[in-house]
């Protein structure tokens, strides 16, 4: 038995956006032996409203949506640009103090500047600065025990009055550990407090309240990542150091060396230039590279044979020896450089493997195509 009485329901877009239509639709009752189970039709299940209000208003405001997003993106690049004009002395004297700071520099902040202070505390350790975040309200219930002395603090807030921070700024104060604050008002708590101020730009919020932290957040996170920058380059910081603290994922297997991925040792496919073909496919075979390398007696790279070099010789190719058909002028890389070049030689040379050579040309390894591939150097 099905009955099909009038649903009305109100559909409410969001919370910004009241209902506007009644909506009514007849609605099914499913009869199941004694039991009674509610089957909406598929019309009004949201997906359908939500697309059609979706398309709507995308018909009708999207000059708008370009036209804000835009005005914002503007309004955060021009406060950016602002943010080069800062002064000279406050950069010197916190980069000096970033570099001698023998703990750790200490970011700390409210709301959102506490989470810019936590990417930035992320980008200095990242880059050779040790550097950790605080919560302020956190401080104030045991975490200040993680502040101690040969630390320094770098607090964020725009208006420099944030509560919370104050037991932050009385404890520094207490312990004379120097203070590097970002924040707008140079009359403030904060930058009282603080050694070296960097004052933000003068600049509304880009939101359309102007009271969102936009403009603000985006300059701090600017003035955060020239500091890391500019210590990270007077540290001398090189991208093997950034490899060590970045061995997982994109980032890490683009600053893989040749060295950690070749194969050595009895993995190897070694020839002597006097062996036999025979000799020649039984290794290169055993071995699985498609490769062999053709050393003389003090492990010097003379040649190489491919699997493509048995193809062309096929014929009589047992009545031939290993110097009849090897290469012997092989590219060849070092074990210092990166597995990306090594990657893209072998594409430019149409090549699966390359052998890996030292100073004096002596053999120290094999890198495979699939190596790189299996540690997504591509």
């Amino acid at each position: 038995m099905v009955f099909r009485p009038a649903c009305r329901i109100w559909w409410r877009f969001n919370l910004d956006v009241p209902p506007r239509r009644l909506i009514t639709r007849p609605c099914r009752i499913a009869a199941y032996g004694r039991k009674f189970r509610w089957k909406a039709p598929a019309n009004l299940l949201g997906d359908s409203v939500l697309n059609n209000t979706v398309d709507s208003l995308d018909l009708r405001q999207r000059n708008d949506f370009v036209t804000s997003f835009i005005e914002v993106v503007d309004k955060e690049a021009a406060a950016v640009k602002q943010v080069s004009a800062v002064d000279p002395g406050a950069i010197s004297r916190a980069c000096e103090l970033v570099m001698k700071c023998g703990g750790r520099v200490i970011c700390t902040g409210m709301g959102k500047s506490g989470h810019i202070a936590r990417k930035i505390a992320a980008t200095l350790s990242s880059t050779g600065t040790p550097a950790h975040f605080v919560h302020p309200g956190e401080a104030s219930h045991g975490d200040l025990g993680m502040i101690q002395p040969g630390d320094i603090l770098l607090a964020l807030s725009n208006s420099g009055e944030t509560k919370e921070l104050a037991d932050l700024l009385t404890y520094a104060a207490r312990r004379s550990i120097p203070m590097i604050a970002i924040t707008k008002r140079a009359d403030s708590a904060l930058a009282r407090h603080a050694q070296v101020v960097f004052l933000l730009p003068d600049m509304p919020e880009a939101c359309s309240i102007h009271m969102a932290p936009t403009t603000s957040t985006t300059c701090s996170l600017v003035i955060g990542d020239a500091l890391a920058v500019a210590v990270m380059r007077a540290r001398g910081f090189q991208r093997e150091d950034f490899l060590g603290f970045h061995p997982g994922g994109k980032l890490g297997a683009q600053l893989l060396t040749v060295e950690q991925l070749m194969h050595k040792g009895a993995e190897l496919p070694v020839l002597a230039p006097s062996a036999s073909m025979e000799e020649a496919i039984i290794e290169m075979t055993s071995k699985g590279f498609g490769i062999a390398a053709v050393v003389d007696r003090d492990n010097r790279l003379v040649a190489v044979v491919t699997d493509g070099d048995l193809r062309r010789n096929i014929r009589n190719i047992l009545d031939k020896s290993v110097s009849e058909i090897v290469n012997y002028a092989p590219k060849s890389i070092t074990p210092a450089a990166l597995a990306s070049e090594a990657l893209g030689l072998m594409n430019a040379l149409r090549v699966n493997a390359l052998c890996v050579v030292g100073d004096s040309m002596e053999l120290v390894g094999l890198i495979h195509l699939h190596d790189c591939l299996r540690a997504e150097v591509a």
